[in-house]
């Protein structure tokens, strides 16, 4: 069985979605982040990115992530590529040029989209986005998204996914990329075919399963 370490109010989410999308059996570690914790080596202290127990499975102390047999794997976005290549169907490249667009398109995410999005998050997340260091920060990380976004806006016209008429693990990959900047409702409404686009994915009861648990973890 698939064990997936981490939370879901983390990048784990996105393996979380995946899994649910895949039907498959999976069981959840919850693993913290360190940084959630006043003292995160304290002998009572929840399993984290800290502990050694989970160090053991990723010396990096990131989550999330997963052991499949006797496999290894880190990094959220590369787990959710092994997992469609492993289980198929359609969230899998039919092709090996469809392999290749799934992957051309997870890579785009995380270095034209993420990093901004990151900053978006984390600023939300020290409860700065009314500060004016807050606010500029936003609106730098929304001037660096305008390029990226207009570049899916033009790609997604006239079709509802990445690759065309059906919804793959590159779509789920990039929506959990963006969901972090959509707090920025004018990004997405400047740029309607990326916001049909999200909304579409999220209607996924995939992921409103994924989201129904994570609601019930504590911020």
């Amino acid at each position: 069985m698939l064990t997936i370490y981490g939370v879901y109010r983390s990048r784990a989410s996105r393996n979380y979605w995946m899994a649910e999308e895949l039907g498959i059996p999976f069981q959840s570690v919850p693993v913290i982040q360190a940084s959630r914790l006043e003292n995160p080596l304290s002998p009572d202290a929840p399993v984290n990115t800290m502990s050694a127990e989970f160090l053991a499975v990723n010396p990096m102390g990131m989550i999330p992530a997963v052991k499949d047999g006797d496999l290894v794997l880190h990094e959220s976005l590369a787990i959710n590529l092994y997992l469609a290549r492993k289980y198929g169907g359609p969230l899998s490249g039919k092709t090996v040029e469809e392999e290749g667009l799934l992957g051309m398109w997870t890579m785009w995410a995380a270095t034209e989209v993420e990093p901004y999005s990151v900053a978006v998050v984390r600023i939300y997340d020290l409860s700065q986005e009314n500060t004016d260091a807050g606010k500029a920060g936003i609106a730098v990380a929304c001037r660096s998204l305008k390029r990226p976004l207009d570049v899916l806006e033009k790609h997604l016209t006239g079709q509802d996914y990445l690759l065309g008429d059906r919804f793959t693990v590159a779509d789920l990959n990039l929506a959990e990329v963006l969901r972090y900047v959509q707090t920025e409702q004018a990004l997405f409404d400047s740029h309607a075919n990326v916001k049909t686009w999200i909304e579409r994915c999220q209607s996924r009861d995939a992921y409103k399963a994924m989201q129904a648990t994570r609601g019930r973890e504590p911020v």
